[in-house]
């Protein structure tokens, strides 16, 4: 356990980044996740509207650095090649 009181601080503040990051790190995952079902699926309409909600969690992720900008892109990209399939 940290003695000083620097150090406390610190661990509370890993605490906190860490629950945030795994927040934003399963949301861009369920939202991905759910998008190439609705796309097995052949639900078009309703894949657009969960693309767009794929890209913002993915921005957010990158934005907060909990995955990297390229990562979140060629996600995208990859998703975006789904839909026009």
């Amino acid at each position: 356990m940290p003695i000083t009181s620097s150090a406390k601080k610190a661990l509370r503040q890993n605490r906190t980044r860490r629950a945030r990051n795994i927040k934003r790190k399963d949301a861009y995952k369920k939202a991905v996740t759910s998008f190439r079902k609705l796309v097995a699926a052949k639900k078009m309409d309703e894949a657009k509207t969960m693309l767009v909600t794929a890209y913002k969690a993915l921005d957010k992720a990158a934005r907060g650095k909990v995955i990297e900008k390229n990562k979140a892109d060629r996600l995208k990209s990859r998703l975006t090649k789904l839909i026009n399939k």
